[in-house]
This record gives structure tokens, sequence and C-alpha cells, in this order.
């Protein structure tokens, strides 16, 4: 049965809760598609070349797929391509930090999240840290921290401009003390059930503690924590799910939610990374294909980057374009760039359309102001790693890399759906 989008919207609060990390949110994701009949593999083990469901996670990434029963070495790839990142602030070496009996934690702003959206919420560190013999283990500590703005009687012009040192202001509070006799990382390690000394590594980042919340005159709105991008990959997930109980033949459903697109994608588990060709180049080779067969395969392949766009703001209709003004509501965004920061072309478009027009979803055209550059997603570095055609789409959503973003409660589902229909084609 299909979901409704409230009850869409519910799933994917619990999925933003359960991930206040990309290793969460891919070892979640995990889970959830083993519930459903996925087998995870890894990736320095032989993997199975019958027909069927399967997932791999590396380090805050993960990419799962269905092989159709009908598959042969020519067969097709339905990419949904998405990342598990988020803006926020990642824990420093020699963390624990702090002054006039404050304990505070060194951290390091990562990607570019709108800062003053960050004060005065609790937040938790989360994120795994690695043991000494190289394991690794989740972690989320629930509220710990705190970003506590100045009153406005010690800055009477705060409400002219406020202005955030990176390196000054936003150093976070934890406790009372002493720092030479705290320790954050032991802490940390306390709520792994570790020891202080085994932990030979750590990859932690903060993340907002306030529950997701449907709000508005007709409970039309939706607010949470990393809309940008858990939106997408729930999308995905969920789209994926569906596509696994109905699908029998036809194109390769692959699901492939990278890390770090918010600072580049630049890594092992990145979309400018290996990850995504490796796990295509194995499935190609189990279903027996040379090179001239995989290059069919790819040719014969379609990706669809799916990351949060911009809605109109009622406030800044000038940052706009002027002919093209997204709602929240009015379905799931094309994305469009002349310069090829969106990979969205003509043959593209059209695809996109008649997949929307088959599963009666709505989608918005989304350019951006010609003065105001647009930033870029895994759809330029995935069509120019591989050669596959690709398209952009993605939820609209006001407060952009805020800790705490705005989306219309039917655009995520809808979402789901069109994935839905992609994946089982």
């Amino acid at each position: 049965m299909n979901p409704t989008p409230h009850e869409h919207v519910t799933d994917l609060a619990e999925y933003v809760a359960a991930s206040p990390s990309s290793f969460h949110a891919a070892r979640t994701a995990a889970d959830r598609l083993a519930a459903a009949g996925f087998t995870e593999l890894r990736e320095d083990s032989n993997w199975p070349a019958a027909p069927g469901r399967y997932a791999v996670v590396r380090d805050g990434a993960f990419i799962a797929w269905i092989v159709p029963e009908d598959a042969t070495p020519t067969t097709g790839f339905n990419i949904f391509g998405t990342h598990t990142d988020s803006p926020t602030f990642k824990l420093k070496p020699s963390s624990t930090t702090g002054k006039l009996g404050w304990l505070q934690a060194g951290v390091e702003v990562y990607g570019g999240p709108l800062l003053n959206s960050w004060l005065d919420r609790e937040l938790e560190l989360a994120g795994r840290l690695v043991t000494l013999d190289g394991v690794e283990h989740l972690v989320a500590t629930g509220p710990l921290l705190r970003f506590p703005q100045l009153a406005i009687h010690l800055d009477r012009a705060v409400n002219e401009g406020l202005l955030l040192d990176k390196q000054q202001h936003m150093n976070p509070v934890w406790g009372l003390g002493d720092p030479s006799s705290a320790d954050l990382l032991g802490l940390l390690a306390a709520k792994a059930g570790l020891d202080r000394e085994e932990i030979g590594g750590y990859d932690v980042v903060a993340a907002d503690t306030q529950p997701a919340q449907v709000f508005g005159a007709n409970a039309e709105f939706f607010a949470s924590g990393r809309l940008d991008n858990l939106s997408s990959v729930h999308a995905g997930l969920q789209a994926l799910e569906a596509a696994a109980a109905a699908k029998a033949g036809g194109s390769i459903a692959v699901l492939a939610a990278f890390d770090h697109e918010e600072v580049g994608s630049g890594s092992r588990s990145g979309a400018a990374g290996p990850f995504l060709e490796d796990v295509l180049a194995r499935i190609s080779s189990g279903l027996g294909a040379g090179a001239v067969e995989a290059q069919r395969a790819f040719a014969a392949s379609f990706c669809i980057s799916a990351d949060a766009g911009h809605a109109v703001h009622p406030n800044y209709a000038e940052r706009h374009d002027p002919a093209n003004r997204p709602v929240l509501n009015g379905g799931p965004l094309l994305k469009i760039n002349a310069n090829q920061r969106y990979t969205t072309d003509a043959p593209g478009a059209a695809y996109w359309a008649g997949l929307c027009r088959e599963a009666g979803v709505p989608y918005q055209e989304f350019v951006s102001n010609n003065s105001i550059p647009c930033g870029s997603t895994i759809g330029p570095l995935t069509a120019t790693r591989l050669g596959i055609r690709t398209i952009d789409v993605g939820i609209p959503l006001l407060s952009m890399h805020s800790a705490r973003e705005m989306a219309g409660v039917s655009d995520p589902y809808r979402l789901s759906q069109a994935g839905e229909l992609f994946f089982t084609r």
C-alpha cells in the first residue's frame, strides 16, 4: 500500500532522527534494506553473480541495487544519486577546550552552514569512532552542546547585522569545569561503550536534536534538520523498497548515496571518487560483460541526481529568477543551469517530463537569477565520470543550509513516487 504524504514525512522524520551523521544515514539505510530482503555485501569479498537485491556501505556512503531476472551484460542502469552529508561542524583534534569555567569543544566548519541558525540550539555529537584494531563504532550523544548567543544587552546593534567569526564565536559549550581535567573524547568513548585509550581516530559532527515537525494552517509544511539532503536519500530509499516488491524486469535499479557533497565530493566515498564506478563494474562483470558490453550498458543508462533546491522566498523575491519561481508543495524541481552546474539537458528534461506525467507527479523548473550563481550537485560529477545522461532534480526548500530547513509535506512524497516508477522501468 502506498503511503500518504503525511505518512511519508513521518517516516522521513524518523530517518532523519536516526541519521545525525552521514555514517548513521548509511547504516540506517543498509539496515532498512536488509529488512526489505537486500543482502549487504563487503567490498573485499566475492559478490554473487545471480539476480537479486544487494547493498554495500563505504564509510558514510552506500549503494543498493536490484538485478532483475532478465538482466544481460548490456542491461542499463537506472541510477538515483544523492548524498548523505549536510552542513555542520566537525570535531577537531584536541577537541576539549574552554575558559572562564566553561568546557567547550573545538570544532571546524563543515560545508556552508547558516551560522546564525545554529545558535541557541541543543546539539548532539555523532559519527564514528575507530579503535586501534580498525573497527568502527557509531556514536551519538543526545543533547550535549550549545552555541550560546550574546545577549542583546551586551550588543545593542546586533539586530542591525550579526557578525560571527568562525574561530572566535563558534565554540560550543558542553559543561562547566577545568578543561585540563575534562575529556570530550573520553565522554564519546564512554557513550560507545569503549575505553578512551582504545580510540585511534574519529569523524564526529554536530547535529540538531529538535524533532521534525509538521505545521501550517493546513498542516502543509515540514520543518527538520538535514533535509538537504536526507529528504532525497529517504525518497530514494522508499522508492527502492517499493520497487523491490514490484520489479520483475527491465533496467538494473541503483540507489547511490554519496558522502562529502557539501565539501566538493572529493573523497573515496564522494561522487568524485570511484565508488559508483567500482560497483557498476562489478555488477556488469557478474553478468558476464566485457569492456564493450559495459560501455553499451552505460549508454543505455540514466541517472537522476536528487538534491534539494530553492523555493521562492516571499521576503526576498528579488533574489530569484523573475519568471521561474517554484513554491512549496508544487512538486519536485527540475534544476537547470546553462553553465552545467546542473546537468539537465533537453533529452533529460523530456525524460523527466514523461516520467512525472506517467507517475501523476507535478514538477517545477528551477533556474537561478543571473546575478546569483547557483551551487552544484553530484550530477555533473557523475555525468563526467561515467558518461551517463544525468538530470538534476530535488524538492524545494526554504532556509537551505540552516540547522532547521523547511519543506512542503507533499514534495518528498512526490519525489519518491517518481523515483519508484524510475526504478521499475
